[in-house]
C-alpha cells in the first residue's frame, strides 16, 4: 500500500502506477460532474500535554495512511474551542471521511456529540470511529435502509388503507430511531466516563481533607522554584538595595525577570531578611 497521498488531478477511479501495479484513488464527485479527490482527515486529542496522543495518530494511520492528522490538547467536554477540530470542520465537504480512534475523541458531551454527528452524516461526511465501527456512518445509513418497510397498502378501503400505512410508517420510524439511539448510547458512555472521573476525584479530595491530609498549597504559602531561587541569588548579588550596584531597572534588564515578578522577589528577599 502506498502512504503518500497522491494530489494531482485524475479522471477516474484507478491511477495506474506500473502495468503490474493499480492503486484505487477515492474521488468524489462536485455539482458540476468533476471528479476530485477525497480527504480523509484524522483528529486526535489528548485532555492533558503530559498525555502521549501518539497512540492516536498510531492507530488512525494504520487504518489509513493517507490521513490527514490534526492533534491537540483540549481539556473539557464542550466542543467550541476546540481550534484543530474546527479547522477541520471548516475543510470538509460532502464525500470526505473523518477518522477519531473513539468515540470520545470526538465529544464527551452526549448532546453535542450526536447533533455534530447528524450535522456531519446530513453534510455527506464518512466519520469513522476505529474502536466503535458499529458507531461509523456506513453503518447508521446501511441501518437506517435496511429498517425502511417499503410497503404501501391499498386494499381499496381508506380506513384499513390509513391504519395500515400508518402502522408501517410508525415501525419505519421506530426502527430508525432504534439505529439512532447506539450512537447516542455511545456518546452517552464517553460522558459518563468524564462525570465518573470528576466524581471519585472530588470523593478522592474529601476523603483526603477528612483524614486531615493538606489539600492544595496552604494559604499564604510561597511557591519555591529552581527558577525563583537562581534569579533571587541574582538580585542579592546585584540590586543596590542588598549591597550591589544595580538600580532595579537594570538589575531587571539582568536578571531577564518582568516588572511584578522582579518586586515581588525583592519583597520576598526582604521579609526574610527581616
Amino acid at each position: 500500500m502506498y502512504q503518500k497521498l497522491l494530489t494531482f488531478p485524475v479522471s477516474r477511479g484507478i491511477f495506474i502506477i506500473s502495468k503490474e501495479t493499480n492503486v484505487k484513488i477515492n474521488t468524489r464527485t462536485t455539482g458540476t460532474g468533476e471528479e476530485i479527490m477525497k480527504r480523509t482527515y484524522g483528529y486526535c486529542r489528548i485532555s492533558r500535554r503530559t498525555q502521549n496522543i501518539e497512540r492516536q495518530e498510531r492507530n488512525i494511520l494504520e487504518a489509513y495512511p493517507e490521513a490527514r492528522i490534526s492533534k491537540e490538547a483540549y481539556t473539557g467536554t464542550k466542543l467550541q474551542g476546540r481550534k484543530k477540530l474546527d479547522e477541520i470542520l471548516k475543510q470538509i465537504k460532502p464525500g470526505d471521511c473523518l477518522v477519531f480512534d473513539s468515540v470520545s475523541r470526538m465529544a464527551r458531551n452526549a448532546a453535542e456529540g450526536m447533533a455534530l454527528y447528524e450535522e456531519l452524516y446530513n453534510k455527506g461526511v464518512d466519520i469513522v470511529f476505529l474502536k466503535e465501527p458499529h458507531c461509523n456512518t456506513s453503518k447508521y445509513r446501511e441501518a437506517q435502509r435496511d429498517a425502511q418497510i417499503a410497503i404501501t397498502v391499498n386494499t381499496g378501503n381508506e380506513i384499513t388503507d390509513n391504519l395500515m400505512n400508518s402502522i408501517i410508517s410508525s415501525l419505519n420510524k421506530f426502527r430508525t430511531d432504534l439505529a439512532k439511539k447506539d450512537i447516542e448510547l455511545a456518546f452517552q458512555q464517553a460522558q459518563k466516563e468524564v462525570d465518573d472521573l470528576h466524581e471519585r476525584t472530588a470523593e478522592g479530595i474529601e476523603t483526603a481533607r477528612r483524614a486531615g491530609k493538606q489539600i492544595g498549597q496552604k494559604k499564604g504559602a510561597k511557591l519555591t522554584t529552581k527558577k525563583s531561587i537562581e534569579k533571587k541569588a541574582e538580585i542579592l548579588k546585584h540590586s543596590v538595595d542588598f549591597g550591589g550596584t544595580l538600580n532595579d531597572s537594570d538589575c531587571m534588564k539582568l536578571t531577564g525577570l518582568a516588572r511584578n515578578t522582579f518586586y515581588k522577589y525583592k519583597r520576598e528577599l526582604k521579609e526574610e531578611q527581616a
